[in-house]
């Protein structure tokens, strides 16, 4: 069963402060939403397996521990999506990246897919799947239902804000996934965007309106 993880971290609060502030432009944005990411990444990990390996330092033999032959996948939906990705390679600099491209119809707010390219060996990795807003949760049900359709059994999803109709909706339709949230917010208004919210992540990140 997936569990739903509120992040209360005092550097991830205090960057969610700047960069809902309207005042804040384009590349402190951009900046602090990788930041955000890495941070997020290094919860999100804190599970993955561990095993043993022999080192020799320059004081003698030991045993030390790398990550138990884990392969793993960054997938970001496009476009905000795409600002989470530095942030998460840096930790994960040998992670392969797919990318699952979708838009949301505002009249009917239901998501709609327009680009699908994943690594060929999906299935055999664990997948953190980003986005920075989860809204409606329409985008992440999508992106998640066609990473199970190709075999994914893994799956983490990482977002920096949420509204509590996106996380009783994904957590309804995906109960196997972890989720981990920079902030959850108060409600979605009556165009699906998230209040207090950010704005528009994308355009944010990428300077469009």
């Amino acid at each position: 069963m997936g569990k739903v993880f509120i992040m209360d971290h005092p550097l991830i609060q205090h960057k969610i402060g700047i960069i809902r502030n309207i005042e804040t432009g384009t590349k402190q944005f951009r900046e602090l939403i990788s930041e955000i990411a890495t941070l997020e990444c290094f919860e999100a990990t804190r599970d993955l397996e561990l095993e043993d390996y022999p080192v020799t330092t320059p004081m003698g033999d030991t045993v030390c521990k790398k990550i138990a032959g884990k392969k793993l996948a960054i997938i970001p939906i496009l476009r905000a999506g795409l600002g989470m990705v530095s942030g998460m390679e840096t930790l994960l600099p040998a992670a392969k990246i797919g990318h699952i491209g979708l838009y949301r119809d505002h009249e009917t707010l239901e998501p709609v897919e327009y680009y699908c390219k994943l690594p060929a060996d999906i299935e055999d990795r664990d997948v953190f799947v980003v986005d920075p807003m989860l809204a409606t949760g329409g985008s992440a049900n999508d992106a998640i239902a066609q990473l199970k359709k190709h075999g994914c059994t893994r799956i983490r999803f990482l977002c920096i804000i949420a509204a509590p109709e996106g996380v009783k909706a994904l957590t309804e339709a995906h109960p196997d996934v972890d989720v981990y949230i920079g902030a959850l917010d108060d409600h979605l208004n009556e165009i699906g965007y998230i209040v207090p919210g950010l704005g528009d992540a994308g355009d944010r990140i990428f300077g469009t309106k």
